[in-house]
């Protein structure tokens, strides 16, 4: 089922979502069908629970080849539950994102170039791995959702921060 995504100011956004503890239940599957459905629905590169209104650590992610990001390597679908990110090295890198509870705008956002994450997908089972650029861009920017951040919160200059069709004009951007 899609379901309305929360929009920068909800409450929901702003507070620690509460670790999973318990996997391969029938409401975690329902909540997984309904983000895949909410996210693919806005054309999204992923999705965290809380922009939905559940606050659980749970997010999805997830972007094949797409016009809107021609330089960007291939994300795999990936169900990421309780997540632990360790940044690898200092090396930070800037680079414009949108969201899809900051609709309609773009920030030039630092991230750490390379990263490794741990968690576990829907069904308990581990997941580890060493990602660099796009990929570690998308699960940082994600797993800040279940920290109660967001992208907005992370920009240095605010100069870097404004509407697609102001920032990027002619172009057709849809938020992430």
């Amino acid at each position: 089922m899609i379901r309305p995504v929360l929009k920068m100011g909800d409450p929901v956004l702003l507070s620690v979502a509460q670790p999973v503890q318990q996997f391969d239940t029938p409401e975690l599957h329902a909540l997984l069908v309904d983000m895949h459905d909410t996210m693919a629905s806005l054309n999204g590169a992923g999705l965290a629970a809380p922009q939905i209104g559940v606050s659980l650590q749970v997010v999805i992610f997830g972007v094949g080849r797409n016009p809107r990001y021609p330089q960007a390597e291939e994300v795999p679908y990936t169900v990421l539950i309780n997540p632990e990110l360790a940044p690898i090295g200092d090396t930070m890198e800037d680079g414009w994102e949108g969201c899809l509870s900051v609709p309609g705008m773009r920030g030039l956002v630092p991230r750490h170039k390379q990263l490794r994450y741990r968690g576990f997908d829907q069904y308990g089972k581990p997941i580890d791995r060493t990602v660099t650029d796009f990929h570690a861009r998308v699960v940082q920017h994600e797993v800040d959702h279940l920290l109660g951040i967001l992208y907005p919160m992370r920009i240095r200059d605010l100069r870097n921060f404004g509407f697609n069709e102001t920032l990027f004009p002619g172009q057709q951007l849809v938020d992430d």
